[in-house]
């Protein structure tokens, strides 16, 4: 009971001496989320991290055996609810992902690659506060299982091959304009007219 009260008096004194230091920074500098997370705030994004993982989660191995099928899951799981922020490589060199604060992580290098099974399926289900990535987690078996999968999935990033890689890109979400685009690409193909693009509408 002793030992909880102190961790969470350290961790109240520290979010207070955290928050005095970006008052501060922001009054100099501003409080724009352009340009890279500095050492502090850095450090306090791996802390959150870690109090995001469970106990029992620290060092669990992955209990789903690889199959056939689980690579190629994960892929499809990947590319429509990951790939927005970290792209299919998993290196993160997307508009969002670049733009986050801290950006997304090159998951394909060690800093992400040594963290334990357990640890990435508690990021993957729970969420990392006080950065962008969001919580999965639902608590249900499918939930999990799916989480599981993207660990497998994630140990096989700096493998990853091009096939790999175009598999994704034809399951990635597209916009209706892209739909448009890949419709009249497949008309064209095969010798038909294409159809006119959507009117209206607002594109990049």
């Amino acid at each position: 009971m002793k030992r909880g009260v102190i961790v969470v008096a350290a961790i109240v004194v520290l979010i207070a001496l955290i928050g005095l230091w970006m008052v501060v920074r922001m009054t100099r500098t501003g409080f724009s989320t352009h340009g890279e997370a500095s050492g502090m705030e850095k450090r306090m994004a791996r802390m959150m991290r870690g109090m995001a993982v469970p106990d029992e989660l620290k060092n669990a191995r992955n209990p789903m055996p690889m199959s056939p099928m689980v690579l190629p899951n994960a892929r499809a799981h990947f590319a429509d609810h990951c790939a927005i922020c970290h792209v299919n490589d998993g290196k993160g060199k997307t508009a969002i992902g670049e733009n986050l604060y801290p950006k997304a992580p090159d998951m394909t290098l060690e800093a992400t690659q040594s963290l334990s099974d357990g640890e990435l399926f508690a990021i993957i289900e729970n969420g990392v506060r006080l950065t962008g990535m969001p919580g999965w987690g639902d608590g249900t078996a499918a939930s999990g299982k799916g989480s599981w999968e993207l660990v497998h999935f994630i140990r096989h990033l700096p493998k990853l091959t091009r096939e790999e890689i175009e598999e994704m890109e034809r399951l990635n979400p597209k916009s209706p304009a892209e739909w448009a685009r890949i419709q009249a690409e497949e008309a064209f193909l095969a010798g038909e007219d294409p159809a006119p693009p959507p009117a209206g509408g607002h594109q990049h």
